[in-house]
């Protein structure tokens, strides 16, 4: 029989570094304040937000650590919770991620990256068709935009990219990231050194909705702008070293993109006030043509889309493998483990995991997808954080290369905060957030028809 073709480690500690990184600063700081400062009224409360959303990610980053480095095999959150709690919890997350959450992250981004090309190609905001049925955003009908189209388009050539090995797409991203914070960094300093602006504007407040309902709706909002930071584990059978370069991957990635989002809001209200701020569909483009005109606000969109480009190229890079994972254990239809002779990619994944994310740009804007995404994603984030104490207890000989720095304190702490969120996005945000539970009920039915066909294999 010949030798089934297999993943290869062909991604080093600056591919990993740039997934990360990469894929957490996407379409998020350049959109997401505006929703921030209208549900917290102040930028204090504001950089509170940013502070507590980056320590939460970090505290997330460094309990990953411990798995990754233990167990680099391709699924990342798959194979984890598979060990800890056994194949359901293993099959949960897999099914949640290929239909809800990593699908729904591509969707969002895409609709990030053509929300700034309208800047250039206004039409692209033009409505094509219109549905007058209550399955669009906020339950009203359905509008399909031409830019809809091109984001899909957009999805459709980056999984052409991956499709052809883990190397071009990681040189794709690569360079991609470098140059994006190399932009982003531009556009701090000129905020910061050529804009005439103000340290009053930090001072100042705007009405907003306050309270533990305006802090947690601001807190997802950063959240999402954070989401990512543990994309590279889903790679880890494809990354030279994982013992090493996993560990320095996720802490090191996620400082740096702290530091980055910190440091991006300074310039923001250094120049704007709150009240421009959260007026602003596109912060960036806003404070840009306060300091240099409509050809400022310009070359800002064009980062943003670089951005958004290189965080769309890494979560289909790191997604896919999550369905392959899965399916490769016989949890999930087959074809999604079929690994391609030439290109040694998970081909049918790519393809399957694309093509559902393109169905899913069609069913909302901005703000609706990235509340669906967090959702579902912390359920599953918060199961992987609690399984480094449950793997502790029932495998203590388990070869650990990196040990969670401030354990059990700080797996603990992003419990307990990740579950006041997901309560809190629950009350705020009913629809998506049982659209979310139930694509989890939907599938346990397929589970455990597949369980069942592996039993009597």
């Amino acid at each position: 029989m010949p030798e089934q073709p297999t993943l290869k480690r062909d991604l080093g500690v600056w591919g990993a570094i740039a997934i990360v990184v990469g894929t957490v600063i996407g379409s998020g700081i350049f959109l997401v304040p505006k929703t921030m400062i209208n549900n917290v009224g102040s930028p204090a409360m504001l950089f509170f937000v940013w502070v507590f959303g980056g320590l939460l990610s970090l505290f997330g980053a460094l309990t990953y650590a411990e798995l990754a480095a233990a167990m680099p095999e391709a699924g990342g959150e798959y194979v984890y919770l598979r060990e800890a709690y056994g194949p359901l919890f293993g099959f949960i997350y897999g099914w949640t991620q290929t239909w809800v959450a990593k699908a729904a992250s591509i969707a969002t981004l895409a609709t990030g990256f053509f929300t700034y090309f309208a800047n250039f190609v206004p039409v692209l905001e033009t409505v094509l068709w219109r549905i007058d049925l209550p399955i669009g955003p906020h339950g009203g009908p359905l509008e399909i935009r031409y830019g809809q189209l091109l984001a899909i388009a957009t999805v459709i050539l980056l999984a052409i990219v991956n499709y052809f090995g883990v190397k071009i797409g990681g040189g794709v991203q690569v360079a991609v990231t470098v140059l994006k914070v190399a932009l982003i960094a531009a556009i701090i300093c000129v905020g910061m050194f050529l804009g005439k602006g103000t340290f009053s504007h930090y001072s100042e407040t705007i009405p907003s909705v306050g309270g533990a309902s305006g802090f947690f709706a601001a807190l997802v909002a950063a959240l999402w702008a954070y989401d990512g930071w543990n994309n590279v584990v889903m790679v880890a059978s494809e990354i030279k070293r994982p013992q090493r370069n996993l560990p320095l991957a996720l802490i090191g990635g996620t400082l740096l993109v702290v530091i980055i989002y910190i440091l991006t809001n300074v310039a923001y209200f250094y120049i704007l006030h709150p009240a421009e701020v959260g007026q602003a569909d596109r912060v960036a483009s806003e404070m840009m043509r306060h300091i240099l005109g409509t050809g400022g606000a310009a070359w800002v969109s064009l980062a943003a889309m670089i951005s958004i480009f290189a965080a769309l190229n890494g979560s289909i890079l790191s997604g896919a493998r999550v369905p392959y994972a899965t399916a490769r254990d016989g949890l999930l239809f087959k074809g999604l483990a079929t690994v391609h002779p030439t290109h040694h990619t998970p081909s049918v994944a790519i393809i399957v995991l694309s093509l559902w994310s393109c169905l899913i740009v069609l069913t909302g804007r901005y703000d609706d997808l990235f509340n669906l995404v967090i959702f579902s994603s912390w359920i599953l984030y918060t199961m992987t954080a609690v399984s480094v104490i449950v793997l502790r207890k029932k495998r203590p000989d388990m070869d650990r290369p990196y040990r969670t720095l401030g354990y059990p304190y700080v797996p603990i702490a992003f419990v307990l905060v990740a579950l006041a969120l997901l309560a809190q996005t629950l009350i705020d945000r009913p629809r998506e957030s049982l659209f979310g539970l139930g694509i989890i009920i939907v599938g346990l039915p397929f589970y455990f028809y597949w369980k069942r066909r592996l039993l009597v294999q």
